[in-house]
């Protein structure tokens, strides 16, 4: 008796269709978008609060370029994670495993957990303040409903990748209606955004260091390892020409998501910039932007600043215990419940919000933890990418890899001076 064929889901019909050739115009880009939506999440999540406005309330609008030439090697490290999935059909964790010595990946596995500590606890600090700062609960009672609100959104991955990937995109709206509306309530003056953005400046060692924070809370390691895996066998080519075709596609993907966590970022700075330091205010807790929205514009613009935060904390909580179930499967071949792991990663910030820690102080300090997982993620990322016998036709062009290096080298050498900045000085 033959086999029955396999029956594709809609789907998968609607991606074997562009590949073939059968849809035509702009209708082919529709299957590949997704997975840039949440690896995007970790770009705008509670980390990135903190430091933007913390940069636009005490500089203005001077260090705008930053955000824009950080969202610029955004583009390009996101690709390659989502081009190493589609090429090799594994994900940055598997080949490590792989290619390594078995030491090393125990290693890289152990310093990703770590990671995902920290990126845990910067958003699940920054749901559980968003519910706080709306609704006046006290911050514990708080951090357990975020609990609740992260198990449900794991509920979506149950029921599958598209189920997931609307709830993140529709997530991330809110964060864009949320400061879209704040920027126009804000009156930013448009001038000072140019030169903010086209201008590279800093002034003094303290600019340098938010510089630095700026682009530790963008380029983030649990989103590297995540994207390669979401593009892994999500659509599959056959032979080069598809895989290529895939990549096209996912690359306007990664381009449309990364120009809107591009734009709420520099939304976020110039919004502080406007408000905060036109009027001579230096903020650097979230609390107290919340009030001073209510204060200078009225209470809907701290609403939707609560709001917004509430919603990135728990998009992106969602998102770093994705990243851990691929960590751990990918560096040692063990897996566990996602909601066990889920229950797991919010021990410890229910533990840090229970002793009373400062909410923006451990989102600052998660933030340099962050930091020492980034070399670990994107020095393998490169190396990989660059050789043909693993990439194939999707190898690096040689420009693109020096570029790729370059960033590297720099994104290495600015965490290591946040990093002394924030622990000796």
């Amino acid at each position: 008796m033959k086999d029955e064929p396999k029956t594709l889901s809609a789907f998968e019909q609607s991606a074997q269709d562009v590949l073939s050739g059968k849809t035509k115009g702009w209708k082919r880009i529709l299957p590949f978008l997704g997975p840039a939506f949440i690896a995007s999440v970790a770009y705008i999540d509670p980390g990135n609060f903190a430091t933007n406005i913390a940069a636009g309330s005490q500089y203005g609008y001077m260090l705008l370029w930053v955000v824009l030439v950080s969202n610029l090697m955004a583009v390009l490290i996101q690709s390659l994670s989502a081009k190493l999935g589609i090429a090799t059909g594994h994900n940055l964790p598997e080949l490590a495993r792989e290619h390594f010595p078995k030491p090393v990946s125990i290693g890289l596995w152990i310093q990703g957990e770590l990671v995902i500590m920290a990126t845990d606890l910067a958003e699940f600090i920054g749901a559980a303040l968003g519910i706080y700062l709306l609704f006046g609960l006290p911050l514990f009672p708080s951090a357990l409903l975020a609990a609740v609100g992260s198990f449900a959104i794991l509920e979506l991955q149950r029921r599958g990748a598209r189920f997931l990937e609307a709830g993140i995109a529709a997530m991330v709206f809110v964060v864009v209606l949320a400061f879209g509306l704040q920027t126009f309530l804000a009156h930013p003056d448009g001038q000072s955004i140019i030169r903010g953005l086209f201008i590279p400046q800093f002034q003094g060692v303290d600019s340098v260091l938010l510089a630095s924070g700026i682009l530790g809370a963008t380029v983030m390691p649990h989103a590297i390892y995540l994207h390669s895996s979401l593009t892994q066998k999500r659509v599959r080519g056959t032979n080069d020409r598809e895989k290529r075709l895939i990549f096209r596609f996912e690359f306007i993907d990664i381009i449309i998501a990364m120009i809107i966590a591009g734009a709420i970022n520099a939304s976020m700075l110039i919004v502080a910039a406007a408000l905060f330091f036109k009027n001579g205010l230096n903020i650097e807790d979230l609390d107290v932007a919340f009030t001073q929205f209510d204060h200078l514009i009225g209470p809907f613009a701290a609403i939707a600043f609560g709001v917004g935060l509430l919603s990135s904390g728990l998009s992106s909580s969602s998102v770093g215990t994705m990243s851990g179930d691929v960590i751990m499967q990918g560096f040692i071949r063990r897996s566990i419940p996602i909601y066990l792991r889920r229950f797991i990663t919010i021990i410890p910030p229910l533990v840090i919000i229970g002793l009373g820690v400062n909410a923006t102080t451990a989102l600052v300090v998660s933030q340099v933890i962050l930091s020492f997982g980034i070399a670990f993620a994107l020095i393998p990322l490169i190396l990989f990418t660059s050789k043909k016998k693993v990439m194939g036709s999707l190898v690096n062009h040689p420009v693109t890899t020096i570029i790729a290096w370059i960033i590297a080298v720099l994104v290495v050498c600015l965490n290591v001076f946040l990093i002394y900045q924030t622990l000796f000085l």
